[in-house]
């Protein structure tokens, strides 16, 4: 449950149309479910409590915080911390699913043997499967409320002149134009920038769509902003200007005989028309290290932070993803707040941000679920979870999450919150009005009872005497908190493992490692792999791993000061997909030995596998 509901704005306007408040825009945007927006905006941004997990070098302003749009929004908010520019590169509601590919290390057993034959890696050899990250796949109306209250809650916490890029695509940018003309008036837009690129893929019919596009909006009329200029191509003759104050214009200026003077043009301004930045090639450095397939051009997002922001600033971005906006923010000396609710997006960005020397501190918002690595994951074991769930049941409409069979009740049709959508977080009473007053009635079995899981709940009492009152049919409705699903789900990996004191310090040698998690999900790779080969009548080559499991670890790291709390990381090994290691940020071309060196006795060791999961163990 949140600690309590903090104000968008010190006076909330009673009264406030939502989505609606400009005449021309009421047929586009006059969705349904827009009172249930009203009433979530009215309430408040949920505050939670925040758990601090690790700080990295110094102590700092910089944040990298894991959780949702607008409960981070409403911690910065609580802290009095302030953002002098936003650049956020959401969802684009474009259907997709986004995976990442899950790239199994080298055993160090078969590693040292490449290394004493002095052999390269093979990028052809890297064995890998693919895990879902996140599902961009929305109603355009859901969408749009749910992009209406983040920007809302991201404005709540901006500075007087601060300014935003909205990064979109040609889909959905108009829409969001308009919630921007909302949002922010009118009167704060400053430029649509269109971000011209090459790509291959084409349309069958119709013109190629080569381009996305980033919306410039201002809190103020007085928004920070930097001239950029860039080189230019070819050199040419310019004719020198000057201010005429009589005039109140700009004039050519001339020499004391009266001739024009002339000067070698080197650059030239930057226009709202962006063709000199190209997509990440996928084998440049930049994305091979990464490998965040959402991940923008590091050259972007330098020009956007130059363009909004001075030295020293604050810059955001509250759909982190890769962290390439924390990690341009940082290079450019500016502080950065980077937010995002997967763990991956996290992990990624504490490395990239590790490796550059930055200092920050990382931070969990607990909003009372645990999650996987991401909603999506979370929705998925959802499914298996539950006892004797079944999806796809006949009658039961796509409203409900499935439907259970009991002997008693008969069907019994279950409703669970979607996690990939804020709006559906807190039960309330607009939500449970839905339900007894629409979606009962629509059922086309013979329900006695459904089941309402929900995630935090507004007011438990005043819900059920609100069924009690509203409920027009024999259904009974019971309440249930779906934290009790989720509470000790996650299995940890077992690591079994070594310290011992040398002459020079002390060394800790993994001996095996086992995730039963990432086995099964081997497993399933390998048989499907299997039947798609019969088919194809081809040969598959299977995923193998040794005894030991060793090529399923990503990162060891040591804590030689707490044993429990905040995590320290005294010394850290990272491996990348060729197998080398990274120490503490440093890069080698080294492979890993199974062993980590500490100066100092160790308190606690954390492996983090190959798809993210961290597990921690105190050494004794």
């Amino acid at each position: 449950m949140p600690i309590k509901y903090i104000p968008y704005y010190p006076n909330t306007v009673e009264g406030q149309a939502i989505l609606d408040n400009i005449i021309r825009t009421q047929r586009v945007l006059r969705y349904r479910e827009n009172d249930k927006v009203y009433d979530r905006i009215k309430r408040g941004m949920p505050y939670y409590e925040v758990e601090p997990l690790e700080t990295v070098g110094k102590p700092s302003e910089n944040l990298v915080i894991r959780g949702e749009c607008i409960s981070a929004c409403a911690y910065l908010k609580e802290q009095g911390i302030k953002v002098d520019l936003v650049c956020i590169d959401p969802p684009f509601a474009s259907g997709a699913d986004y995976a990442k590919n899950i790239y199994l290390r080298r055993n160090p057993k078969i590693a040292a043997k490449i290394a004493e034959a002095e052999q390269q890696m093979d990028l052809e050899e890297l064995k890998a499967f693919e895990e879902k990250m996140y599902g961009d796949i929305w109603k355009k109306e859901d969408y749009l409320n749910w992009l209406y209250e983040n920007l809302l809650a991201i404005k709540s916490i901006m500075s007087e002149n601060a300014g935003i890029f909205l990064h979109l695509d040609t889909k959905i940018g108009h829409y969001a134009k308009i919630l921007m003309d909302e949002v922010f008036g009118e009167e704060g837009f400053i430029n649509e920038i269109i971000w011209h690129y090459n790509k291959f893929a084409g349309k069958a019919t119709g013109f190629h769509s080569n381009h996305d596009v980033i919306f410039f909006y201002s809190n103020s009329d007085t928004p920070k902003f930097n001239k950029i200029r860039v080189p230019v191509d070819k050199q040419r003759k310019q004719t020198a200007r000057v201010w005429d104050s009589d005039l109140k214009k700009a004039v050519q200026k001339k020499d004391e005989n009266g001739e024009l003077i002339y000067y070698d043009q080197t650059d030239k301004g930057v226009d709202d028309t962006w063709m000199d930045v190209p997509l990440v090639n996928p084998m440049a450095k930049e994305r091979f290290d990464i490998d965040y397939a959402t991940q923008k051009p590091e050259a972007l997002l330098q020009r956007l932070i130059n363009a909004g922001s001075d030295e020293g600033m604050v810059v955001a971005d509250f759909f982190g993803g890769s962290g390439v906006t924390a990690k341009a923010a940082s290079d450019l000396k500016r502080k950065f707040i980077h937010v995002d609710i997967g763990i991956n997006s996290i992990q990624t960005v504490r490395d990239r941000l590790k490796e550059s020397k930055a200092n920050f501190q990382i931070v969990e918002i607990k909003d009372g679920v645990s999650l996987f690595r991401n909603p999506q994951q979370t929705m998925e074991k959802l499914a298996t979870l539950i006892p004797g769930l079944q999806k796809g049941v006949k009658g039961i409409s796509n409203f409900w999450f499935g439907a259970i069979t009991k002997s008693k009740e008969g069907i019994v049709p279950v409703y669970v919150p979607n996690l990939l959508n804020t709006q559906e977080k807190v039960l309330d009473i607009p939500t449970i009005n839905n339900i007894i007053n629409q979606e009962l009635s629509n059922l086309e079995v013979n329900a006695k009872k459904v089941i309402v899981y929900y995630i935090d709940i507004d007011d438990q009492k005043a819900l059920e005497k609100f069924i009690k009152d509203n409920n027009a049919t024999e259904i009974e409705v019971e309440l249930k908190d779906l934290k009790n699903l989720l509470h000790d789900v996650v299995i940890e990996d077992i690591i079994d493992f070594k310290t011992t004191k040398t002459k020079d310090g002390y060394e800790t040698e993994i001996n095996k490692f086992i995730s039963d998690r990432l086995i099964q999900k081997i497993g399933e790779f390998n048989q499907k792999g299997n039947l798609q080969s019969i088919k194809r009548g081809k040969a598959f080559n299977p995923i193998n791993i040794s005894e030991e499991s060793l090529e399923l670890i990503e990162l060891i790291a040591l804590d030689c000061e707490n044993t429990d709390g905040q995590w320290h990381s005294t010394t850290e090994i990272k491996i990348d997909k060729l197998g080398y290691v990274i120490t503490n940020g440093v890069k080698s071309k080294n492979f890993w030995d199974g062993k980590i060196i500490s100066d100092n006795k160790p308190l606690r060791i954390k492996v983090r596998n190959i798809s993210g999961d961290e597990t921690i163990k105190q050494i004794k």
